[in-house]
């Protein structure tokens, strides 16, 4: 979508796009990521990028840049997409990833519980029920429900054990479930993210000129480039109308 509505221009910087994705991927899988300060990196990125192309006519260092990036908060050139999209996104990756996590730690304990060998007096219980019918020349009666129930009690004592907090458990499994399911589901989150980020870069275009003024004001006057292609800016007014015309669509 993003190569269709801003061309070039998207290619130019596709990397920006890249890393916040990696980003998400890297948190999900090892978890060592700060989301809300990822976001914040990849728009402060996106800010600087677009600001420099609104203004292709003049000329930026990275001291002066960095001055841009300053001002980001005070003028929240993407209106509130940025805070909402953050908000949406750490708490559906948190919740999905702990779920994840969760299920493998549930898999981990069943497979070991299921591994505890029966003690030695479970073993002499067990052949007693099983055995001493057959021994007395009785081999289809069967051990009375009380009889099996207080010997199976015995031979899953570790079991019982678990019992309370393996209930507890499931039910907080049960209430995460419940979020992933409404306002949680990282599916509702993660398919419209190209729509809400271009929903914040159509902000900055209609508020660009008032935000350069105020970034002029705090930072001083660049100055212009001596050999500005003018295909810059036809490039950029072609896809503001590429822009406009596409979201019209999502808008409908």
């Amino acid at each position: 979508m993003f190569k269709r509505t801003y061309g070039i221009l998207y290619e130019q910087n596709s990397y920006v796009f890249t890393d916040l994705f990696e980003e998400l991927e890297r948190y999900y899988s090892k978890g060592q990521v700060d989301l809300a300060e990822a976001m914040d990196n990849f728009f402060n990125t996106l800010y600087q990028k677009m600001f420099t192309v609104l203004n292709a006519q003049y000329s930026f260092d990275d001291k002066y840049l960095g001055c841009v990036g300053e001002h980001m908060k005070e003028l929240s050139p993407f209106g509130d997409v940025p805070h909402k999209l953050s908000v949406q996104l750490k708490r559906s990756f948190v919740a999905t990833r702990t779920f994840s996590q969760a299920l493998g730690v549930a898999s981990e304990v069943v497979n070991n519980m299921g591994k505890i060998p029966p003690s030695a007096e479970c073993v002499r219980a067990l052949t007693k029920m099983t055995g001493c019918p057959a021994c007395q020349g009785l081999p289809d009666l069967k051990a009375c429900s009380n009889y099996c129930i207080n010997v199976m009690k015995g031979c899953l004592s570790y079991h019982t054990e678990l019992d309370t907090e393996w209930n507890n458990f499931v039910d907080s499994m049960e209430k995460v479930t419940d979020r992933l399911m409404g306002p949680f589901n990282i599916e509702m989150v993660v398919e419209p993210i190209n729509i809400k980020i271009s929903e914040a870069i159509m902000n900055f275009q209609e508020n660009g000129p008032e935000v350069s003024q105020r970034v002029f004001s705090g930072c001083g006057k660049p100055t212009l480039q001596h050999h500005r292609r003018r295909r810059d800016t036809t490039e950029l007014k072609f896809e503001s109308l590429q822009f406009s015309q596409t979201s019209a669509g999502f808008t409908g």
